[in-house]
């Protein structure tokens, strides 16, 4: 089934494919190739070979993409990155697993987990083998429509997922074996009221708090992010607080400094970046003012940032301006100061995300359908790591421990 298009905000911002539809007609878009036949789809990528200096760790990794549009993937892409260079060496592709735009992994690093972006939205789990091999464990539906998002809760026992056309969330329990159980739980965000031209609630991101007592979900819709309370034995959420953002702003996602006091949130429709305090005895979060992207005038929607492990340097991905913002944190995570703004290297960053030791940053570029690597310096600066590498409309990227 083809997903339903998402809704465009008044302010001119393309639908959750980004005018995808007219890209994939494009001869540069078809001339992509596949990551892999998928026949071998139970393989993992073999490591790349040793360099003459001395041997390498290669580590795999994950890519979403869309399945029903033409051009596209044809499920979760698999490759192995060089955990010195970046080189990422393609894999084969894991069938079976519809419209995998969005990736989580499991603790323990036994399975991981895909939305399934379309008009019935679903969840799927794939479990990892000690071999290296992946087996699909099936799929859920997540009772509402595109969702866009999911992650696992620290305990390894919720699955938790962002419906954005229907602005609802959704948790399913996490068996012994990695797959999933009926859902327990959908919430949907009918109020406040959306903000302007925004159709409706939109729920795009659904997470943890480093500590483990609260969920937060980011409705881009409603320009709230609402905070809950998981009932560990029930699977069922709580409404606890809100935060209100400013009407238009669109948040989108936010990323938790390692200290577990502040969150840093990108809105999507106001091109800002916003710190936000959190209580996590309360669970209330407290947005400060939105802070420029360093993109200038020109028309820009921040999709991600990602903060380094030690918590000192954050990165934002700007669609449209296909720039990497770089903040160095402050004040103990209470403050984000702008450094600079450097190229992607490739056509709307859709996704970030930084290898598990921080030294890598992958950026997954839907438009230009590549994966563009990055090393980071000790000041936090980024230096370009190669070529930038195929994938066929690459929405998430997941480098895996």
């Amino acid at each position: 089934m083809n997903p339903a298009p998402h809704p465009r905000p008044a302010s001119g911002l393309p639908g959750r494919r980004g005018l995808l539809g007219g890209l994939l007609a494009g001869a540069a878009l078809a001339a992509v190739p596949a990551l892999a036949a998928p026949a071998r789809a139970g393989a993992r990528p073999a490591p790349a070979p040793a360099s003459p200096a001395g041997p390498r760790a290669t580590r795999p990794l994950l890519l979403g993409t869309y399945t029903s549009e033409g051009g596209g993937g044809t499920g979760i892409g698999t490759a192995a990155y060089d955990t010195g260079t970046g080189a990422i060496t393609p894999g084969p592709v894991i069938t079976g697993v519809e419209n995998p735009s969005y990736l989580a992994p499991h603790p323990s690093g036994a399975t991981v987990y895909a939305v399934a972006e379309q008009g019935a939205g679903a969840v799927t789990a794939v479990a990892i083998g000690p071999d290296g091999t992946y087996e699909v464990l099936g799929s859920r539906p997540t009772g509402g429509s595109g969702p866009t998002h999911l992650s696992v809760h620290p305990s390894g026992r919720w699955l938790l997922s962002a419906n954005y056309t229907s602005g609802s969330v959704a948790v399913h329990p996490i068996a012994e074996d990695g797959s999933l159980g009926e859902r327990t739980d959908l919430v949907t965000h009918s109020s406040p009221p959306p903000g302007p031209g925004q159709g409706g609630p939109h729920a795009h991101q659904i997470v943890t708090s480093p500590d483990g007592g609260h969920v937060l979900a980011v409705d881009l819709g409603t320009d709230t992010v609402y905070t809950y309370r998981l009932d560990a034995s029930a699977g069922t959420l709580t409404e606890v607080s809100r935060a209100a953002l400013t009407p238009g702003s669109g948040p989108r996602h936010l990323v938790f400094h390692p200290g577990g006091r502040f969150a840093y949130l990108a809105c999507e429709l106001d091109n800002t970046m916003v710190v936000c305090a959190y209580d996590p005895a309360t669970g209330v979060l407290t947005p400060g003012p939105g802070q420029s992207t360093g993109t200038g005038s020109g028309v820009s929607y921040p999709a991600q940032p990602v903060v380094t492990g030690d918590g000192a340097y954050v990165y934002l991905a700007n669609r449209g301006h296909n720039s990497l913002t770089r903040y160095a944190v402050e004040g103990d995570g209470a403050v984000l100061r702008l450094l600079d703004t450097v190229p992607v290297g490739g056509d709307w960053p859709r996704q970030l995300a930084l290898s598990p030791d921080s030294s890598l940053l992958f950026a997954a570029n839907q438009r230009s359908s590549t994966v563009t690597v990055f090393g980071v310096g000790p000041d936090g600066s980024l230096t370009g790591a190669g070529t930038p590498f195929p994938a066929p409309v690459a929405v998430c990227v997941l480098p895996l421990p």
